[in-house]
Formats: C-alpha cells, sequence, structure tokens
C-alpha cells in the first residue's frame, strides 16, 4: 500500500465508523492508532510520530481557552434551573399583550437572552419547551409554528456570544475567541429578527395559528408591569454586559468572563433565595457531563489528526478543495454545501472537531480572512439542530413536549427556519461586512457591490493574530509546532 492511499482509505474508515454508530470520540481515536500502527507496519511512518501523542494531550490540558467551557455551561444552567428564565419569558409575555403572535415573539426575545447567558443549546430548548410550550398550546397556537418557534429559538446558543461552539471553533482554527464573538453578533442577532419577521408573516396569512393572548391572560398593568420587566430582565442583562463587556474591550479573557458569569449567576440566584444544594449539585453534574463530552472528543480528534498528518492527510485534503472551479469562491460553495449535508448526520462538536482542522489551512491558503470563515461555518452548523430527523433540537423538544404533538409536527415546524438559517449563511457569504465590520483587529473598509465586497474578502490577507504561528518566536514551545517540525524532517 503507498502512502499517497493512506489518507482517503483513513477518511473513509472514520466514516464507516460513524455510520456504524460507535461514539464519535472513541471512533476518532482508533481510526488514527488503527491506521498508525498499519502505517508502522508498512514502514511507511516511523513509531516516533505516536511518540508525539502524550505531548498533543498534554497541550490539551494545557488550553487555558477551553476552561470557558466548563464556565459558560454553569453559569446558563443556574440562570435555567433557578427559574429565572420561567420569569423573563412570564414577563415579556404580558408585554406583548394581545397582539397575534405575542407569545412567539416573547419565545424568540428570550430565547435571543437565553443564548446570551447560557451558550448551551440544550438548556435554551428544554427551558422553553417545558416553559413555554404548554403556554401556546392552551392559548390555540399551531403545534408546527410553536414547535419551529422554541427549537429555532434554542439554537440561537450556539451563534449568540458567548457560544461554546464558536471557543471550540477558535481553537481549531486558531483564531481569536473575542474576534469570533464580534464577527457572530450581527448574524445572531439577524437570524433572530429573521425568525420574528416569519412569525409577522404567519401572522397575517395564517392568524388563527398565532392568536393573540386573551385579555384575562393578562394579570399585570401600569407600573406592577414595569417593576416586574426590570427585576426580571436585569440579571441576563447584567451578566450579558459584564461578560461580553469584559471581553471585547480586552479587559479579560473568555476564560475570566466565563469565571465572572458563573460567579455572578450564583450570586444573583442566591439574591432572589432560589439557590439549593440540590440545584447546585445537578448544575455541577450537567457541566462535568458537557465538559467530558468535548474534551473526549478533542482528544479522540488529536489521535486522529497526528496521524492523519503522518500520512500527508492535510496535503490530499488541500489539493482536493484548492483545485475546484471557481478558486476561492467555488471553494466556499463546496464547503457550505458538504456542511450543511453532514448536518444532517452529525452534530456540531463533531463537525467542529473532524472538519475545520482539514478546512482551515485551505482557507488560510486561499487568502480567506479565518474569523470570518469561522462564522460563516458556525450559522450554517447551526442548522445540524434542526435537520430532519437527527436534528438535536428536535430531539430535545420532543422529550418535554406534550403526547398530543407528534414529531413530524416538530419536524415541519422547524423546516421554514432551517431556510431562513440557509439565507443567513448566502447574506454572510455575499456582504462579509456584516461580520469583519465589527472585528476590531480587522483593518480597511468594505465598499462597492456585493461582489466587489466577496472579491475584496477573499482577496484580503489573513491577519496575523488569526492564525496559529504567526510569529515564530511565540510557536517555538508549542507542541504543535515541534510535530509538524518532525513530521517535515520525515517527509
Amino acid at each position: 500500500m503507498s502512502l499517497d492511499l493512506m489518507a482517503p482509505l483513513m477518511f473513509g474508515g472514520l466514516v464507516v465508523f460513524l455510520l456504524i454508530g460507535y461514539p464519535v470520540a472513541f471512533s476518532l481515536a482508533a481510526t488514527g492508532l488503527f491506521f498508525g500502527l498499519i502505517g508502522m507496519q508498512l514502514g511507511l511512518l516511523h513509531p516516533s510520530l505516536l511518540q508525539a501523542l502524550p505531548e498533543r494531550v498534554l497541550g490539551i490540558m494545557a488550553n487555558s481557552t477551553l476552561l470557558a467551557i466548563p464556565f459558560f455551561t454553569f453559569m446558563g444552567l443556574i440562570l435555567e434551573r433557578s427559574g429565572m428564565a420561567e420569569d423573563l419569558l412570564d414577563t415579556i409575555g404580558q408585554v406583548f399583550g394581545t397582539i397575534r403572535g405575542g407569545i412567539a415573539y416573547a419565545v424568540i426575545f428570550v430565547g435571543a437572552l437565553l443564548a446570551a447567558t447560557t451558550g448551551v443549546v440544550a438548556a435554551s430548548v428544554l427551558a422553553m419547551g417545558l416553559i413555554s410550550l404548554p403556554v401556546m398550546m392552551r392559548y390555540g397556537y399551531s403545534k408546527q409554528v410553536a414547535s419551529g418557534v422554541i427549537a429555532a429559538s434554542g439554537t440561537l446558543a450556539q451563534i449568540i456570544p458567548p457560544s461554546l461552539v464558536l471557543i471550540v471553533l477558535a481553537d481549531q482554527m486558531g483564531a481569536s475567541v473575542g474576534d469570533l464573538y464580534e464577527g457572530a453578533l450581527i448574524p445572531g442577532l439577524g437570524l433572530a429578527a429573521l425568525y420574528a419577521v416569519w412569525v409577522f408573516i404567519v401572522s397575517i396569512l395564517r392568524p388563527e395559528a398565532v392568536p393573540g393572548c386573551p385579555p384575562d391572560a393578562r394579570t399585570l398593568h401600569g407600573s406592577a408591569l414595569v417593576v416586574k420587566v426590570f427585576t426580571s430582565m436585569v440579571p441576563p442583562l447584567v451578566l450579558i454586559f459584564l461578560v461580553l463587556g469584559t471581553i471585547f474591550l480586552g479587559v479579560a479573557t473568555p476564560t475570566e468572563g466565563g469565571a465572572m458569569g458563573a460567579s455572578g449567576a450564583i450570586l444573583m440566584a442566591l439574591a432572589k433565595r432560589r439557590l439549593s444544594w440540590s440545584l447546585l449539585k445537578q448544575a455541577v453534574e450537567s457541566t462535568a457531563n458537557m465538559t467530558s463530552f468535548v474534551m473526549f472528543i478533542l482528544v479522540g480528534s488529536t489521535v486522529f489528526s497526528l496521524v492523519f498528518r503522518g500520512v500527508n492527510g492535510d496535503l490530499w485534503v488541500e489539493h482536493l478543495l484548492s483545485d475546484l472551479p471557481g478558486g476561492a469562491l467555488g471553494f466556499l460553495i463546496v464547503v457550505n454545501a458538504m456542511i450543511f449535508l453532514l448536518a444532517f448526520f452529525l452534530d456540531y462538536f463533531e463537525i467542529a472537531f473532524i472538519m475545520v482542522p482539514l478546512l482551515a489551512p485551505v482557507a488560510q491558503k486561499l487568502g480567506i480572512d479565518l474569523v470570518w470563515f469561522g462564522v460563516l461555518l458556525a450559522v450554517n452548523m447551526q442548522t445540524s439542530f434542526l435537520h430532519p430527523p437527527f436534528g438535536f433540537a428536535l430531539f430535545y423538544l420532543r422529550s418535554v413536549a406534550p403526547k398530543n404533538i407528534k414529531t413530524t409536527d416538530i419536524y415541519w415546524g422547524a423546516v421554514p427556519f432551517v431556510v431562513i438559517q440557509v439565507l443567513m449563511v448566502t447574506v454572510v457569504l455575499v456582504f462579509p461586512g456584516i461580520v469583519t465590520s465589527n472585528v476590531t483587529k480587522t483593518t480597511g473598509d468594505f465598499k462597492g457591490s456585493a461582489t466587489d465586497e466577496i472579491r475584496r474578502q477573499l482577496d484580503a490577507p489573513t491577519q496575523g493574530d488569526s492564525g496559529a504561528g504567526s510569529n515564530p518566536d511565540e510557536s517555538k514551545g508549542d507542541p504543535k509546532s515541534e510535530i509538524e517540525k518532525m513530521l517535515n524532517q520525515q517527509q
């Protein structure tokens, strides 16, 4: 067997493991070790290649950026399980009153706020499903509209900062987490606005599907409503401005911001007298489960990527994608179509750990800004939660939905929002300025037509702080750079 065949066979072997149903983390690690041993037996790989694996694992453990994942997860779980999210939804529902689709607007608004405070799709969807779905059914909302609005609003946690997906993408691409947060802010809020526009269209075309609340459902009026709005919105808004403000201003790193957010959530729960040992234990256990899930996948992907690079897999992928017709634009179209299709079978963590390390070097070589590329992928990967039949947001909602709501109702309700997400992918692709204009480290103004903007974006040189190893002096002690040096010597 020649070295040229190892990379495609290795990638195909991983696909077979995933289709059989093995856990992703163990599939990645097993495929890497299996082909690594085969390569050494055939004399295609040097045994010292796998000796670099402990250094890679230690490099993951020493990565302080990944500490933001448990902090943000814990913060969101405290807010959701202490009942503050329920208070917020009830209050916003009172504000919209008898407007057609008022509860749907409230779900989208609260979903966006929960996304900015939890950063975890499961927590957002479960909370919104338990709180708002029974109310919407009681007031006569369409099952499909109600299910679609709740599932789609929960997925905003993936794109609105602080998002766990953006942290993982930044780590895998060697980009700045703060830059990705800044770049994803407008696309995330734009998605929430498009969701509201869709509800407005439904209220015009099918008013019976989104009725207004009956007058007797409004229990608060006047000054009492103002006070309730203030007391319910202050806790999440304070956390949002505290965390994102310090990160955007460069005062704190994502890890420090997450630590402040988690501490603030505990203090707010204490102030409302809703913090108990039982709640704290549940939040800690759920945070440990989520963090372990992410770290195991990351270790497995490290084993796979080490061997994959040893068999020149990165060069195989680079030649495969860089030779596409249309240059950088053709690459972007093919990559987004591929990510969209993979989202039918893989969740966002699996796509981030498997595909992004293969795609980012090609994008950087083509001159594509990695921050813009990361936001584009994040918006696209968001569809993985709503894809029938394997969308995780659909499964989360199914687990808390009443029995009279069929699974087909949830699936059909999600379809319009998948179309909206694809529309946002197109908008980010055609108008890159909505991402790059918000990133403080990005220089240059984008003017002219959409075609001019995308050409300038694709032709723009990659910023030195957007990629790993931009300064040779900074990468001397990096385990990854030592491995690359060894691989280059071997080749």
